[in-house]
């Protein structure tokens, strides 16, 4: 009885706008098959610029065995520039795990990034916490969305276009980078005090996709916390019954039914900047709904 032959070594290479449908269509076949490849090209080539390159891919002869896609994307602190690096989606070949840490070593490698890491499951949060990365606080109140009228000059506006217009600066630059992206939901509140622009995605939890989860609050967030009543029926009637309301993103507790998560999903980051740099937009979380 013969051993059989090991698994050729891979090379480890960028992924440029060229390889982009080659490893989407490995996302589709070897991550989750329920998500279509051309769903995972969002996420491989997402509307807004791009970095550096799109992740890095394991390959032998061409074929692709294992890819780490990345999302780049800039910010503008007080200190200047901030670059950013969302590690998106990791997938390696059974035979070829053993050199899946060549891929995370490949992005980690880049210097003077902020490297988020947004979804992290099964072992990935262990093996990010030996990388160096730290978790995020990410305390959530799983708030029910009820019924009810807006109140005396609340207005919750979803068309795009009033939208756009009644944004400017920042907001209004995340807003148009965001209006394609397939996750993203945007919705306006407009009151007497001002205005706020939430943009948010749809989760799922044990199934059910009635989860809506706050990705960026725009404007004035006093605004979106008095009118939140009006947002939260509003969600109900889109479909959404519970919003898993995570505190560092909406900067409030929503009032009324819901309880506190013990366990909220993990965030994790590394590198340039601190947790009050990381948000969640330009990120996996605005590309890809699963």
């Amino acid at each position: 009885m013969t051993d059989a032959p090991a698994a050729a070594r891979p090379t480890v290479a960028p992924i440029g706008d060229d390889d982009a449908e080659a490893v989407a269509e490995f996302f589709h076949r070897h991550l989750n098959s329920q998500v279509g490849a051309d769903r995972w090209l969002a996420v491989v080539r997402p509307p807004w610029s791009a970095g550096p390159n799109r992740g890095f891919r394991l390959i032998v002869d061409d074929v692709v065995v294992g890819a780490y896609a990345a999302v780049y994307s800039s910010r503008e602190t007080p200190e200047g520039a901030l670059q950013v690096c969302n590690l998106a989606a990791f997938c390696v070949l059974p035979e070829y795990r053993a050199h899946s840490l060549r891929l995370v070593r490949a992005l980690l490698g880049q210097k003077g990034y902020l490297f988020t890491d947004l979804s992290p499951s099964g072992n990935v949060p262990a093996m990010n916490e030996r990388l160096g990365f730290a978790r995020l606080d990410t305390a959530t109140r799983l708030a029910v969305n009820v019924p009810g009228r807006a109140g005396r000059h609340v207005e919750v506006i979803e068309d795009l276009d009033e939208i756009a217009d009644a944004l400017g600066g920042f907001d209004a630059k995340v807003f148009t980078d965001h209006r394609d992206a397939p996750a993203a939901r945007h919705l306006l509140v407009r009151s007497a005090g001002g205005h706020a622009y939430l943009m948010y995605r749809r989760d799922r939890r044990k199934q059910l996709p009635v989860f809506a989860t706050p990705l960026f609050v725009g404007g004035d967030p006093g605004v979106l916390a008095e009118a939140w009543h009006a947002v939260a029926s509003r969600l109900l009637r889109r479909g959404f019954a519970m919003t898993l309301a995570e505190r560092r993103v909406l900067g409030f507790s929503p009032r009324g039914a819901g309880r506190e998560l013990r366990s909220p999903r993990p965030r994790m980051y590394k590198g340039a900047g601190g947790p009050g740099d990381v948000d969640y937009i330009y990120s996996e979380l605005t590309l890809l709904e699963w």
